[in-house]
């Protein structure tokens, strides 16, 4: 098996995402089934507009409680981050790592021509980076 060395080796090809205009509670029941840290959010016509983590959800329901109002009215537009940082496909793992740290951000929409066609998390880094490790260890031996 060849070393991982770019986002599209440890990347998800087919990611889940949310609408922008969807109910909060939805998205928050596919992170919590999927164990997933977030979700990418697109707009009717599929085009990132932004990053919902289980952070934003927390924050979310919070604000609602304390507001006493339902989180069931929540959507997903009114907590998610909308700065989002994306990478390429052709990117080096190291240097989204690296970008992943400085920023603090567990997970990255993965763009191609204007097009979502992945989604890398933290642990798929991680992985990666390891793979790159334990093959370059074994090649001295």
């Amino acid at each position: 098996m060849p070393q991982p060395s770019t986002i599209s080796d440890c990347m998800h090809h087919k990611p889940l995402t949310v609408l922008a205009d969807a109910n909060l509670v939805e998205a928050i029941e596919i992170i919590t089934e999927y164990k997933l840290t977030g979700l990418t959010v697109t707009d009717d016509a599929g085009a990132v507009v932004g990053i919902l983590s289980e952070l934003d959800c927390i924050k979310g329901v919070l604000t609602a409680i304390y507001n006493d109002g339902d989180p069931e009215h929540a959507l997903v537009r009114d907590v998610m981050c909308t700065e989002v940082v994306s990478c390429r496909p052709g990117e080096g793992i190291v240097e989204v790592a690296q970008s992943m740290l400085d920023s603090r951000q567990r997970r990255r929409p993965v763009i191609d021509n204007g097009k979502l066609v992945g989604q890398v998390s933290s642990s798929n880094v991680l992985w990666a980076l390891m793979e790159h490790s334990r093959r370059k260890v074994f090649s001295r031996k």
